[in-house]
């Protein structure tokens, strides 16, 4: 019992963190935004930072001696910090800064509760590790995955480094692709979110081992407690050990194991190979 209380206490450190990134990304939206480059043609706003900093004060007064990993900031805090978190103060600051409102702002403990924050919608998806809410002014509601919308969000920005054997664009012209499914492009790990709570069937994208990564944690934690089925695209079940030594490269969370194995047959179609 302790150990549920201590995780549900967790989960509201999370979900208040996230709820303050997502007050700033929603006051600071539409206003002059300076940009500040990363190289490669991916940059961060002072809205990203100053998000990362509300997030980081919430952090701070409730658990002050663990660390923080914030995408804009790096780690802070005590070094020695047996507990982590981790934070992406703008899941999709390119939309942020054209104006399009498809963002999220997500806080995780490291192997422990997370939660995601839409802005605009201001609605929090939140897990204590177990099971999966979102929060509506002020009401939870359990998320109940479901494929019942035929939609898959793929993310298509590179790199890509299954190529040749796996892009994700060449899945959305598969034939069985576009007899089951639709798909959109959110780039967001607000689609993780929506495969949670059954407005998207799966998400699918490429990339590396992305279970401790500031911009999947939170989104990766909610569909495991929401019970969707996450692997990397060569069928590893993500953070574990595939064949080839390493954990699962990149992202096919799908609401339901039907629909998983459905995408995981096209990405075999396309000549990636998947773990037994």
């Amino acid at each position: 019992m302790a150990d549920s209380t201590a995780r549900r206490d967790d989960a509201e450190v999370a979900t208040a963190a996230a709820r303050a990134g997502a007050e700033v990304v929603l006051a600071r939206y539409g206003q002059r935004l300076s940009r500040i480059d990363k190289g490669a043609g991916d940059f961060a706003t002072d809205a990203d930072v100053a998000a990362e900093e509300a997030i980081l004060a919430v952090i701070r007064a409730a658990r002050p001696e663990d660390a923080v990993h914030g995408e804009e900031g790096g780690r802070r805090g005590p070094v020695d910090a047996g507990r982590q978190w981790l934070v992406d103060p703008l899941c999709g600051t390119l939309n942020y800064a054209v104006g399009n409102m498809l963002v999220a702002v997500n806080v995780a403990l490291r192997d422990g509760p997370a939660a995601v924050a839409d802005p605009f919608s201001g609605e929090v998806f939140f897990t204590d590790g177990t099971t999966a809410w979102v929060r509506r002014d002020g009401v939870d509601e359990l998320l109940t995955p479901t494929a019942a919308t035929g939609l898959v969000d793929v993310n298509l920005d590179p790199p890509f480094p299954s190529a040749p054997g796996f892009r994700a664009v060449d899945l959305l012209a598969h034939p069985d692709f576009v007899a089951g499914f639709r798909p959109r492009v959110v780039s967001s790990t607000l689609a993780l979110a929506w495969v949670a709570a059954g407005k998207r069937a799966a998400y699918v994208t490429d990339g590396g081992d992305l279970t401790e990564s500031v911009h999947f944690a939170a989104g990766i934690a909610l569909c495991r407690a929401a019970g969707c089925v996450v692997t990397g695209v060569d069928g590893v079940p993500v953070g574990e050990t595939g064949r080839a030594g390493r954990g699962g490269r990149g992202l096919v969370v799908a609401s339901d194991a039907e629909t998983h194995g459905l995408l995981l047959s096209m990405i075999r179609g396309q000549g990636l190979e998947l773990s037994p």
